[in-house]
């Protein structure tokens, strides 16, 4: 089963037990964060764990670690684990306390754990694409808070496995939002499109990786909202996620995406994501 970070120890992780009356466990009262590892080396692992605090913070949880020490605590976790290709999950709860919906009162010490787990890189999907359905997007309105509350993202999931499908595209009126677990973009006429880093979707470490990208490669790029019709008249599109890198769409609820076969601008965008990894953490 290999090792657990519980409260800034590193322990087997058959011992890293969380109480009942854990916060987290009860409400939902928490944020978390999932982090790539490449040969061994965690990808961009500063910008998750701004993200980390940023989500934290926007629920009035301090982490009681400095980013330092929790990014050498992930670090020696990896190498008890002997992780080469994986994740670390990374979740923080507000605590320990008597149930009760209102914080709770008096110094209540907040539970941290994290583990890893080993997950390939999707070779066969990045190639060939992935098949979508769209969802109306039930969510709350503070969706950039990377929140353990994720039922409805948990049931839009669920919709696109009885379907066969990768993902699940969810939206709101007649706007897209993002995936049930990754940002969505479009490409109409060589420009690449996704919605903006508002309340209403997350801000995507993949999808500032794949923006910056884009500006540094000249291929234009906007952030704005972008309606059913612009999705499903799109000349390519493609998802963003941690585990799912660049992930080609090729067919949305059952129509395909103009050609059937991932788009030039999605494979430019996979090849210099690629080569984004080798830089910083090795051969793929």
């Amino acid at each position: 089963m290999g090792f657990a970070i519980l409260n800034g120890e590193i322990i087997e992780r058959v011992n890293a037990f969380v109480d009942v009356e854990d916060r987290g466990y009860q409400f939902g009262d928490g944020v978390y964060e999932v982090i790539r590892v490449y040969n061994g080396r965690m990808f961009t692992a500063k910008e998750h764990l701004r993200r980390f605090v940023r989500s934290a913070e926007s629920i009035c949880i301090t982490i009681p670690y400095p980013t330092e020490q929790l990014m050498s605590l992930l670090e020696k976790l990896i190498q008890k684990n002997s992780l080469q290709q994986g994740i670390i999950y990374l979740q923080i709860s507000r605590g320990i306390t008597p149930r009760n919906h209102a914080f709770p009162v008096g110094d209540v010490a907040p539970t941290l754990v994290a583990y890893t787990k080993e997950v390939d890189r999707p070779v066969e999907k990045l190639k060939s694409g992935v098949k979508t359905i769209l969802v109306e997007d039930i969510r709350w309105l503070r969706c950039d808070i990377k929140s353990l509350n994720l039922l409805a993202n948990v049931l839009a999931k669920q919709k696109a496995a009885e379907a066969n499908c990768f993902e699940a595209i969810q939206y709101r009126g007649r706007d897209i939002t993002e995936g049930s677990s990754s940002n969505i973009f479009i490409v109409k006429d060589s420009v690449v499109i996704t919605h903006p880093s508002t309340n209403l979707i997350l801000k995507g470490i993949t999808k500032d990786e794949i923006l910056r990208l884009c500006t540094a490669n000249a291929i234009a790029v906007v952030e704005r909202t972008f309606t059913l019709e612009e999705l499903m008249q799109a000349d390519e599109a493609f998802l963003s996620s941690t585990t799912g890198e660049v992930m080609p769409i090729i067919e949305i609820d059952k129509k395909i995406v103009k050609d059937g076969v991932p788009g030039p601008v999605t494979r430019r965008l996979q090849a210099f994501f690629e080569e984004e990894i080798k830089s910083k953490c090795g051969n793929l």
